[in-house]
């Protein structure tokens, strides 16, 4: 279990979670899947259960030290809007043709509904996850998404179960400033400057400029900054220990372990996928958290 892209939040003050009180507030807004008749379902399953080949716990979270994992379950009807608008066009000439009269647009709507309706309980489902974890010592809630609208489900379905989730994202601002600064050769310890960047201009035309393979203190990338262009996304390594994309909301995208922290649990049988599944997810969300707090720290976001 390693987060690819995380969106990292702030809790403004600390949360203790018991875990027989969490357990109960997570059953609240259990997973189900669609009925006939549902286009999608959402809610919390196991975080185990992604592994198809292993038992699911019975609990709705998982717990590493004060990291907790939770996992959000949403399963959609896949009924594309081509084939029921080609159902549609055919009733439609059936129906003229045997009355000689043309289908009006209401009477075409209410074919529509009846066809979706009709199509729906045999429609395919796709689920999805969205993983997360809370890091009750840092006050960080990080969820694995690139995505503003994905993170925010997750967030108010856990506000939801809990009651009260009082979080705000740990960049409030843009960074391409910081980020600018760190390609100009301002980088912090600990923070290398990988050859890929994004810059884009301030001004009206918003014209973008994407380096890879690219020396960023090359002279062409510097011309960039001294002519205005600001810093979008910068990759980067970290303590060696994972490299990703900064972007400058403050998200990181394209997230990867390095072998120093992989190796780590290569003597974890790989078929006992519970054990690895758990000594993954408490290497990484340990590292994960280490990470945005010297972010936070560095950038001195809470300011």
């Amino acid at each position: 279990m390693w987060f690819k892209n995380i969106k990292a939040y702030r809790l403004n003050q600390p949360l203790s979670l018991d875990d027989d009180a969490l357990q109960s507030a997570l059953l609240e807004f259990p997973f189900r899947p669609c009925g006939n008749q549902d286009l999608a379902t959402m809610g919390f399953c196991s975080p185990f259960s992604i592994a198809p080949k292993s038992p699911a716990s019975a609990m709705l979270f998982h717990r590493s030290g004060n990291r907790i994992w939770v996992t959000l379950k949403k399963q959609e009807r896949l009924l594309p809007s081509s084939v029921v608008n080609a159902e549609l066009a055919e009733k439609v000439v059936a129906i003229e043709t045997e009355t000689g009269s043309p289908v009006g647009k209401k009477q075409q709507q209410d074919l529509k509904q009846e066809i979706i309706h009709a199509l729906m309980p045999r429609a395919f489902t796709k689920n999805t996850y969205t993983h997360g974890f809370l890091s009750l010592d840092d006050d960080l809630v990080i969820v694995d998404s690139s995505s503003d609208g994905k993170a925010e489900a997750y967030l108010a379905m856990l506000r939801k179960a809990l009651g009260s989730l009082p979080v705000v994202p740990l960049a409030k601002r843009s960074l391409q400033s910081e980020l600018t600064h760190w390609i100009s050769g301002n980088a912090p310890e600990g923070i290398t400057l990988l050859e890929e960047a994004e810059l884009k201009s301030n001004d009206e035309v918003a014209s973008i400029i994407r380096c890879k393979n690219q020396p960023l203190d090359s002279d062409e990338v510097i011309n960039h900054i001294d002519a205005g262009k600001l810093a979008q996304k910068v990759a980067f390594e970290y303590q060696e220990t994972l490299t990703g994309m900064f972007c400058e909301d403050g998200s990181i995208k394209r997230i990867k372990f390095l072998d120093r922290i992989t190796e780590e649990v290569d003597d974890v049988p790989k078929d006992d996928v519970l054990q690895r599944l758990d000594a993954e997810f408490t290497l990484m969300s340990a590292e994960l958290s280490q990470f945005v707090t010297f972010i936070d720290k560095t950038l001195q976001l809470e300011e």
